[in-house]
C-alpha cells in the first residue's frame, strides 16, 4: 500500500472479536526490575526524549502482479532512515526507534536491507540512539510497536520473530496466523528470550466504532497480553501518531484534516479516548495494579512539507524516559514506567514525588514515577511534589508555550475485574487543578505542592497539564490547528496500603 496523502484517512482493517480463555493474572506491582539496571545510580539518570514509532523506506509498497509480492523500496514510508535520524536530531531527539510494517515475506527485507540501513545511520548519527524494531502486524489486532533490545542478536531475533507470527508474513496468507492464539504464542516465546522486547499498541482507538466502543483492539486483548507477557506487553500509545494531517504544506490549515488519522472516534487534545477520559480504559488497566505505560510517537511515514500527514520525529511529540544514555537503561525505564509524554514541547522535564509520611522522621517512603510506594501505617498522608519544566524557548513550530494549569488524578486499586472487557475506573478523579497562582515558579521551573490526607488503600497517582482553558480534553474536530491544543501526561506512581 502506498503512503497516504494527509487529505485521505488512514485505511482500518477488519474488526476483528476473539474469545479466550482466562489468563493467569498479573501479580500487583510485580516487580519486573533488570537486576543490572538496578545497580545503576539514579543520580545519572535524566530526561531523554524519543520517539518509538518511525517509519523508513523499507516500510515498503508491494507489487502484487508477481508471485511472491515484490517489495516496492519507499511504497508507503518514503525517507532513508539516515534522514529520520538527522531529524531526530534536529528537533532534540535522544533517542529513537525505526518500526516498519511488515507483509509478505518482510522479515527478508527487514533483515537484509532495513538493518543494514540502521547500522550505517547509527555511525551517521550517533548523537541520536537508534533501536531496531518493527511495526509489528499483531495477531487478531491493529498495529504495535514492537522494540529489540540492542545487542550482537538483534537483527536474528527481529527476524526470528516476524517470521513465526507476523500475521501479514506469511504468502499465501495464513489465516491462522490473524488469531489471538498466535499472539499469545507470540508473547510467550518473546518473554523467554534472554533479553526480551518490549511492545506497545499502536493507536489503540483509531479503529473503535465510537466513544466507549472498541475496534481492533479491545481491553480483554490488552490484558490478555499483559497477564502473559507482562515484561513485554506493557502499554500503549496515549497520543498517537498522524497529527498533522490539518496542515497544508504551505503550513495553512485544511479545515477538513483530522488529527491521527482518527475517524469514528477522534482524538482528545491529540491523544486517544483510552488514555484521554479519566475513569477510562487506561485508569481501569491501572485500577488493576497492572503495569501498563502510555507514550507518545509521530508515526513519521511522510512529513506535513511533503504532502503528508506527519511531523518529523520529535518535531511535535515526545516521549520522555528517565534513563542514563545507553540503550540498556533506556530500554529499562521503557519496560518499568520511567515515563511522561508531551506535545509541543509544552514541558520538557517532570518529576513527581510520592512521600508517604511515617510516624516520625525517616520512618516514610519515596517513589517517583513508574515506582510504588508502601505506606508504613493502617493510614498515612501522602505529600505529592510536582516539579516540571515549562521552557523558555520557542518549539518547532515557533511558539513558546506557556502551562496554564496542571491536573493530580488519582485512582484506586482495587484488584482485577471479573468482566475483561471493562473499560472504567469510577474511583478516579482529578482531586486537586491547580494554576499559576497556586504554584511556586523559580525561572523554567514550576513547583507543586500538595498533601493526600489519610490515604487507606491502594492507589495510584497520575499528573496531566495543559495550555488550553479546557477542564478535560475536548473532541477535536475537523481543522484543527495541533499546536494550538498541547497537553502532558506523566505516567503513575503506585501507592500499597498497609493492610
Amino acid at each position: 500500500m502506498r503512503f497516504q496523502l494527509k487529505k485521505k484517512s488512514i485505511p482500518l482493517l477488519a474488526t476483528t472479536v476473539l474469545t479466550t480463555t482466562a489468563l493467569t493474572a498479573q501479580a500487583f506491582y510485580g516487580d519486573i526490575q533488570n537486576s543490572k539496571a538496578e545497580e545503576k545510580s539514579k543520580k545519572d539518570r535524566a530526561w531523554l526524549a524519543g520517539d518509538h514509532h518511525v517509519h523508513s523506506e523499507w516500510s515498503v509498497g508491494w507489487d502484487n502482479s508477481t508471485n511472491p509480492p515484490t517489495p516496492i523500496q519507499g511504497g508507503d514510508a518514503i525517507y532513508p532512515t539516515v534522514k529520520n535520524a538527522e531529524n531526530a536530531r534536529k528537533y532534540g531527539l535522544d533517542w529513537m526507534v525505526t518500526t516498519d510494517h511488515g507483509g509478505p515475506n518482510h522479515s527478508k527485507v527487514n533483515l537484509e536491507q532495513a538493518y543494514p540501513e540502521l547500522i550505517k545511520s547509527r555511525q551517521a548519527v550517533p548523537e541520536v540512539l537508534q533501536f531496531y524494531g518493527m511495526e509489528f502486524d499483531t495477531p487478531a489486532a491493529d498495529h504495535s510497536s514492537l522494540i529489540i533490545p540492542k545487542n550482537d542478536n538483534e537483527s536474528q531475533t527481529l527476524y526470528d520473530i516476524e517470521s513465526q507470527f507476523n500475521k501479514r508474513e506469511p504468502y499465501p496468507n495464513d489465516g491462522t496466523r490473524d488469531t489471538e492464539s498466535n499472539m499469545i504464542a507470540a508473547l510467550n516465546y518473546m518473554k523467554q528470550l534472554d533479553e526480551p522486547p518490549v511492545l506497545f499498541a499502536n493507536h489503540p482507538a483509531r479503529s473503535a466504532t465510537g466513544y466507549g466502543q472498541w475496534g481492533q483492539d479491545t481491553p480483554q486483548e490488552f490484558r490478555n497480553w499483559n497477564d502473559t507477557a507482562p515484561n513485554v506487553s506493557v502499554g500503549m500509545e496515549g497520543a498517537p501518531g498522524h497529527q498533522a494531517g490539518a496542515i497544508n504544506q504551505d503550513g495553512s490549515i485544511d479545515s477538513n484534516g483530522t488529527r491521527g488519522g482518527y475517524g469514528n472516534a477522534a482524538t482528545m487534545g491529540g491523544f486517544d479516548q483510552m488514555t484521554a477520559q479519566v475513569g477510562g480504559l487506561w485508569d481501569s488497566m491501572l485500577g488493576e495494579g497492572r503495569h501498563w505505560w502510555v507514550t507518545s510517537t509521530s508515526d513519521s511515514h511522510v512529513n506535513w512539507r511533503d504532502g503528508g500527514s506527519d511531523f518529523w520525529p520529535g518535531e511535535y511529540s515526545k516521549t520522555y524516559v528517565k534513563a542514563e544514555k545507553d540503550y540498556q537503561d533506556i530500554m529499562d525505564g521503557l519496560r518499568n514506567g520511567r515515563i511522561f509524554i508531551t506535545t509541543g514541547d509544552l514541558v520538557s522535564e517532570l518529576d513527581i514525588k510520592a512521600f508517604a509520611v511515617g510516624n516520625g522522621k525517616g520512618n516514610g517512603n519515596t517513589a517517583a514515577i513508574g515506582e510504588t510506594i508502601s505506606l508504613p501505617g493502617k493510614k498515612s498522608d501522602v505529600e505529592v511534589t510536582i516539579r516540571l519544566r515549562d521552557p523558555n524557548a520557542n518549539n518547532a513550530h515557533g511558539d513558546n508555550p506557556k502551562v496554564k494549569r496542571v491536573d493530580l488524578i488519582v485512582g484506586e486499586v482495587t484488584g482485577q475485574v471479573s468482566d475483561r472487557s471493562t473499560a472504567t475506573n469510577p474511583t478516579t478523579k482529578v482531586v486537586k487543578r491547580f494554576y499559576e497562582g497556586d504554584w511556586k515558579q523559580d525561572g523554567e521551573y514550576i513547583t507543586i505542592s500538595y498533601t493526600l490526607k489519610n490515604v487507606d488503600k491502594d492507589s495510584y497517582i497520575r499528573v496531566r497539564g495543559t495550555n488550553t482553558d479546557q477542564l478535560e480534553p475536548e473532541v477535536d474536530p475537523r481543522g484543527e490547528n495541533p499546536w494550538t491544543d498541547l497537553w502532558f501526561y506523566s505516567n503513575p506512581i503506585f501507592v500499597k496500603a498497609n493492610k
